[in-house]
């Protein structure tokens, strides 16, 4: 508890507005019926652990961002906060320097508007100033992982990506290439933009990686 205490007067001294909560039940309930622009997670929780509150959030709709802040710092436990729908993560002990720095940069890449403001593909739009997703006229939410990797993929339309380049580009993370997350999130993201729909734009290559087209 003093860590929270500490980490949350660090960022009300930055000028932010902090809800503490002290256990994983507490935290989804608020996550899931309150509005955030980021959330700080531990994942040793009492009552619900992390990993299944940012689960819950995630399946819940929410999307803002979420930065993983845990005492597990090996890359089994990285690689399952990512997959369960975090955007961050840092291993204790942290700098709170840091911890600040990595939100500010999650809330920039939420909210800022890169040259070209809509990419197309196909039936398929990316509002980049709104990070709002539609394929036709059927709007899609996206988790901001999720937003970025589609629009990586979007930018490099017709051009093959392997995973080692997509981790380096969405995560900012050197995983191990023999871990799952990249498929894992690119099976979320064709669940919502390719599967309820004839036409499927994201393609494996096989012994390569992904492409859009």
């Amino acid at each position: 508890m003093k860590t929270a205490a500490f980490v949350e007067k660090a960022f009300q001294q930055a000028g932010f507005v902090t809800c503490h909560v002290r256990d994983g039940e507490d935290a989804l309930a608020r996550a899931t019926t309150e509005e955030f622009d980021v959330a700080v997670m531990d994942l040793m929780l009492p009552k619900l652990d992390g990993f299944r509150v940012i689960e819950g959030i995630r399946k819940a709709g929410r999307n803002f961002p979420i930065i993983v802040l845990s005492a597990k710092g090996s890359v089994e436990s990285k690689v399952k906060g990512l997959e369960k729908g975090g955007d961050d993560y840092m291993a204790k002990p942290f700098s709170v320097t840091e911890l600040l720095a990595r939100v500010q940069a999650l809330l920039r890449r939420a909210s800022s508007a890169p040259d070209s403001m809509t990419l197309v593909v196909e039936d398929l739009t990316l509002d980049i100033v709104s990070r709002r997703v539609h394929r036709g006229k059927d709007r899609i939410e996206l988790q901001p992982l999720e937003f970025q990797l589609l629009e990586y993929l979007v930018r490099n339309r017709g051009r093959v990506v392997s995973k080692t380049t997509i981790m380096e580009h969405v995560w900012g993370y050197d995983f191990d290439t023999q871990t799952n997350i990249v498929e894992s999130r690119v099976c979320r993201l064709r669940d919502k933009i390719d599967k309820p729909y004839d036409r499927k734009l994201v393609k494996t290559v096989r012994g390569f990686g992904y492409v859009i087209e």
